[in-house]
């Protein structure tokens, strides 16, 4: 198979949650144990990272990543989803994955993947975990796919895990509470390895707390922590946060000589140094066309907090949404006065935009419908003035088709 036919594989012949939803998720870990197994278990010969959390993970995962890289050492990154390419999914220093070892991979273990009926996550994290083995990394950076106690990467042993914040999302499959998630989320905490929570929640530190206890694990709220006001290239006020978990989790790596040099080099560089796209990302500055994935009532708040301290005259507003999402509360969060253009993402769980134009309506908020996220962006920049700020999201897949 070319590497376009062995994508088309894993996306189409197998279930893939990005794409179908719930049914495509298998809530047990004996695939990815049975894989690892027949890959002779390559999460055990790497150092990792585990890092869980509903929103900010991704930007953690790969500030983490960078650090380190300016430390000197080999490491790898599996996150998810991707933007444009597949093979963003898995990198080492900043390079993804060849299409070669995509296409041998599959073509290698295919009948015991359709025998078994793998998902694409569990295939995927096999597929990571195999490369950064074959390839020696020092140490890998992990990122939950959903959750996190039945999360396919659960079956590692970290040096650390970070749990970046807890919010109301997926909770058709994780619970209908903060506790609830919390308890999930807190499924990749392991004993005696120590934990760091980037954000303090009333509702979540006991849960966390006796948990980590009877694990005998110790935990680091890194927001009860003095720390010096580090920069980072990634825009957007909400990364401060994010910042501080991250270094609470570089402290507690023992075995690995990081240099304050490289802490700040590393934030400083996590766009160059590994490729880190989506995260109030500036498309063009006149107009002002900024991009972000934050995609449920949690991670817009920051955005849309963002947004406010902008100086602009006018406010434009490309959103879309999937269908699995409180597309309802969310929208109670936006500004009534800008002018918004509703897109549909070009994924089947893409929400149409008429059921997204009668919820915005409900919420006071008007707009026109456009068929394609490419649309409603063009239409967005042709009626934006240079002093306007047009802003693009609602969901990860919307920020894919225009970056």
């Amino acid at each position: 198979m070319t590497y376009k036919e062995t994508l088309e594989w894993m996306f189409s012949q197998l279930p893939m949650y990005q794409q179908k939803g719930i049914v495509a998720l298998n809530a047990k870990m004996d695939n990815i144990m049975e894989f690892c197994s027949l890959l002779e278990n390559p999460e055990r010969k790497f150092k990792t990272i585990h890092v869980a959390g509903t929103n900010g993970k991704g930007s953690c995962s790969h500030m983490l990543a960078s650090i380190l890289q300016e430390a000197g050492y080999k490491v790898g990154l599996y996150t998810s989803p991707h933007l444009k390419d597949f093979r963003e999914r898995i990198k080492i220093n900043g390079q993804m994955a060849s299409e070669k070892f995509v296409i041998d991979f599959i073509s290698k273990h295919k009948s015991f993947l359709e025998y078994k009926k793998l998902s694409f996550f569990e295939m995927t994290v096999g597929m990571a975990f195999a490369y950064f083995a074959d390839e020696k990394v020092d140490i890998a950076i992990i990122e939950v796919g959903l959750g996190g106690r039945l999360d396919s990467t659960n079956i590692i042993t970290p040096e650390v895990s970070l749990i970046t914040n807890i919010g109301l999302d997926h909770t058709h499959i994780l619970g209908d509470t903060i506790e609830k998630i919390a308890l999930e989320k807190a499924g990749i905490i392991k004993p005696r390895v120590p934990v760091v929570i980037s954000e303090r929640q009333p509702e979540t530190e006991i849960i966390f707390t006796l948990i980590a206890h009877q694990l005998q694990s110790e935990i680091i709220f890194a927001d009860t922590l003095e720390e010096r006001n580090y920069k980072t290239d990634l825009l957007g006020e909400y990364q401060k946060q994010n910042v501080r978990g991250v270094v609470a989790v570089i402290q507690q790596l023992g075995a690995f000589n990081v240099t304050e040099k490289a802490i700040t080099e590393g934030l400083q560089k996590v766009v160059s140094n590994t490729g880190l796209m989506g995260r109030w990302q500036v498309l063009q500055e006149k107009p002002m066309v900024v991009c972000d994935t934050a995609h449920n009532k949690e991670g817009l708040h920051y955005v849309l907090k963002q947004i406010a301290k902008q100086r602009y005259e006018q406010l434009h507003m490309v959103l879309g949404f999937v269908n699995d999402k409180d597309v309802k509360g969310v929208l109670e969060l936006f500004p009534k006065e800008a002018h918004y253009y509703f897109v549909k993402p070009n994924i089947p769980r893409g929400m149409d935009v008429e059921k997204l134009s009668e919820l915005a309506k409900s919420q006071g908020i008007g707009g026109e419908n456009f068929t394609s996220v490419d649309a409603g962006l063009r239409a967005a920049l042709a009626n934006a003035k240079n002093n306007d700020f047009v802003y693009v999201g609602g969901s990860t897949f919307v920020v894919a088709e225009i970056v």
